[in-house]
């Protein structure tokens, strides 16, 4: 037996004897992780070139850690039916045994389920109509679906073996056995040997990405398409397809693919800065970062086709195990109408149909100019004129399209635009290059491909490097200091415009990454209000790590009382921030008679920065808001907390309770803690109860203060799942 560790929270088993190769733990980009290692390279086989890799997948206990996926088994099992060759009729590798799944009974269904939505979308014309969808297009989508999927839409188990498992030892294959030890500890027995696997992270600790994408300083042009992932779901090197617009200052996504938080970091943008998303369909390349969204202040615009919307929360709801309307719960969500340009403040954009396994749209975006529309179309995913051809029939009752159907797509591929990116990743369901030989747009950008250019290629489209921007539009005006006005208006709203002038007349000073703004145990004359990028806040000693983004202010309350800083503040990428002499601000809140309520509110805030669930990407405005409504409340030792109709949640600012789930002991809690999670998210459960342990105080927190709070809700959900896992039943 052997056991290697891949990356963090990801390891590789191999019992060869037994004929058992387990990747261990699957978080976003775990097969490119086995790439980089080695353990998936290509070979010949009996004649046939094909990779190697594992046939078995161990998922973690919990679906979510550090507020991110922890099971995402689309890739490797499509790396084992598809690159190995499992399912393949007549290949060396298709000897009849499938991948195997291992896990706890809910997180295998889970991703059975995730993994069936992920191949097909959705599976009838029903399910489409009730998008919208005219019976007859439904009917023309399910003709080419069933030509993707050689006529058979097939249940997860038809391609798939699941090993469900528990304290009890359960056999794998030929004599190998794994047996559940605790949340995510896991034993392997093979004969007289034994290996032990933790899936557990620990204190900061987040699943790694791949490649190394440096540090951009982007600049917000009026209308301009930066590059954040040419690349697809096996390019080791780069991320998957992708792009942002930049449009009078506001930031949009064209889709999340995985790692998006690690590009968006790598370009000193956070998830708070992002005004909206646009998405184009459900495969993972385009999909598993959309979670990772949720960690924002704010709901952030949700742009995309009813027919992809559906498809995607079925995805989604499969991953989280919960019900419909997910992305309304953490997205504002606004439907695009196909075939029509949908104007969204100046910005105008046409979703179109693209033939593929599941629903998928491309998108059109231009807005008006001087000498006309400045156009961008993101093209991806798409399909070669070639396989599409051959999907031609007249006969309406056999699957395929009509001639009439296949010009029309051809004709929406080839409309001359400014820019155009797309995809080239050749196969069954991806593009060529060589059929937009004769397309008239200005540039052409060749995407969605782990291959080298070839001469060809490179002849009739170009690269593009991660972090370039092509500019359509620019700006003649710096959108930075205009969002800055309503960051402070947010913090102020009150205040003068005039007053709030004076202090964006401060000056703009610039960091690199990795350097301090403040050391903790400084004296700071100056605090910064950050303009763009993203800073660390880190108390080592207390286990204190959480990230900020634009609007935060730095040193605020050790510059007002003229005390030691009490953490250390690291720029984590780009930053730029307007320097605010403390006697200036001091003066400022003085003469707008808010000096006394705002050191207050500073003082709850700056307590809650140092908490892990509201001091990461908790912009402050958002702070101040709670800290105005949070009651605190005195408890002698041994008092129950109210949960029974209580809408509150509960944070320890000092003291101890302790947390029961019925009589069962579950964990302690110190200040900062907090419990009542089951109060925000759902309507009514009160499985956990709750007594000091201590004299101590607690905040109570009003429930509509925090179920609109994407990233509170975030790290509610993953602590209450935890909870669930470690000491009660599954959830269901």
């Amino acid at each position: 037996m052997k056991k290697i560790k891949i990356a963090t929270g990801v390891y590789w088993v191999e019992i060869p004897e037994a004929g058992l190769f387990i990747l261990c733990g699957c978080p976003a980009d775990s097969v490119k992780h086995l790439m980089k290692r080695g353990l998936i390279r290509t070979e010949e086989k009996s004649g046939v070139q094909c990779e190697t890799g594992p046939n078995a997948i161990l998922l973690s206990d919990v679906s979510i850690q550090g507020e991110r996926f922890c099971n995402i088994a689309e890739f490797p099992v499509l790396q084992m039916l598809y690159r190995q060759g499992m399912i393949i009729p007549n290949h060396p590798n298709n000897t009849g045994i499938k991948p195997l799944l291992i896990g706890i009974e809910d997180q295998v269904k889970s991703q059975a389920e995730y993994i069936y939505r992920g191949n097909y979308g959705l599976i009838s014309e029903d399910e489409m109509i009730q998008t919208g969808m005219t019976k007859d297009l439904a009917r023309d989508i399910m003709r080419i679906k069933r030509r993707f999927t050689f006529e058979k839409i097939r249940k997860t188990d038809e391609l798939i073996e699941t090993r469900i498992i528990a304290e009890e030892p359960v056999e794998l294959r030929n004599g190998a056995y794994i047996c559940r030890k605790g949340k995510n500890f896991f034993e392997f027995t093979y004969e007289k040997e034994s290996i032990m696997i933790n899936l557990n992270l620990v204190g900061s600790e987040e699943y790694d990405a791949p490649y190394y994408l440096g540090h951009h300083d982007i600049r917000k042009e009026y209308f301009s398409v930066i590059h954040t992932g040419e690349g697809d779901g096996w390019d080791i090197n780069r991320p998957c397809m992708g792009s942002i617009l930049t449009f009078q200052g506001k930031i949009y996504l064209i889709d999340a693919g995985p790692n998006i938080i690690h590009s968006l970091t790598a370009l000193g943008i956070s998830a708070n800065d992002i005004e909206g998303i646009f998405h184009t369909h459900s495969h993972d390349d385009h999909f598993i970062g959309l979670p990772a969204l949720f960690r924002s202040d704010h709901k952030i615009k949700y742009f995309t086709t009813p027919l992809v919307r559906t498809s995607i929360e079925k995805k989604l709801s499969a991953l989280l195990s919960m019900g419909k309307n997910i992305l309304s719960r953490y997205f504002e969500v606004k439907d695009l109408t196909l075939y029509k340009w949908n104007n969204i403040d100046g910005l105008e954009v046409m979703p179109a149909l693209s033939p593929h396994p599941v629903e998928t749209n491309i998108l059109f975006f231009r807005t008006l100019w001087e000498d006309g529309y400045k156009t961008y179309a993101h093209l991806a995913d798409i399909i070669s004129f070639d396989v599409l051809s051959k999907m031609i029939t007249d006969d309406a009752t056999k699957s395929g399209i009509t001639k009439k159907y296949f010009e029309e797509v051809k004709k929406i591929y080839l409309t001359p635009v400014d820019i155009k990116k797309i995809d080239i990743g050749g196969g069954h369901i991806h593009g060529r290059a060589d059929d937009f030989t004769g397309d008239k747009s200005g540039k052409i950008i060749l995407s969605h491909t782990s291959l080298t250019l070839t001469d060809k290629q490179k002849e009739m489209g170009t690269s593009a490097s991660f972090g370039m921007s092509d500019v359509l539009i620019p700006s003649d005006q710096d959108f930075t200091k205009a969002s800055a006005f309503q960051h402070l208006q947010s913090h102020f709203p009150t205040v003068p415009r005039h007053e709030l002038r004076m202090l964006l007349n401060c000056p703009v000073v610039s960091f690199n990454p990795g350097t301090f703004l403040l050391r903790r145990g400084d004296l700071n004359r100056e605090m910064f209000f950050i303009l763009s990028g993203i800073l660390e806040y880190i108390v080592a000693n207390e286990g204190i790590f959480n990230r900020l983004s634009t609007g935060s202010i730095v040193g605020e309350i050790s510059g007002l009382t003229n005390a030691k800083v009490q953490g250390t503040y690291r720029a984590f990428s780009f930053v730029k921030a307007l320097k605010i002499p403390c006697n200036l601000y001091i003066q400022f809140l003085k003469r707008n008679q808010i000096y006394e309520n705002m050191k207050q509110i500073i003082e709850v805030r700056q307590f809650l920065q140092r908490t892990w669930l509201f001091g990461e990407m908790t912009s402050c405005p958002v702070k101040n808001r709670i800290a105005r409504c949070m009651k605190s409340v005195f408890y002698v030792r041994g008092k129950h907390l109210p949960t029974l109709g209580s809408q509150d949640l509960f944070l320890v600012k000092d003291g101890q309770i302790k947390i029961f789930y019925g009589s069962r002991f579950v964990e302690t809690q110190e200040s900062g803690g907090f419990f009542g999670e089951e109060n925000i998210l759902f309507k009514a459960q009160n499985l956990f109860s709750a007594i000091t342990s201590k004299k101590s105080t607690i905040f109570h927190i009003p429930k509509e203060e925090v179920k609109n709070i994407p990233i509170v809700e975030w790290k509610l959900l993953e602590t209450f799942e935890r909870r669930m896992r470690t000491f009660g039943p599954q959830r269901s």
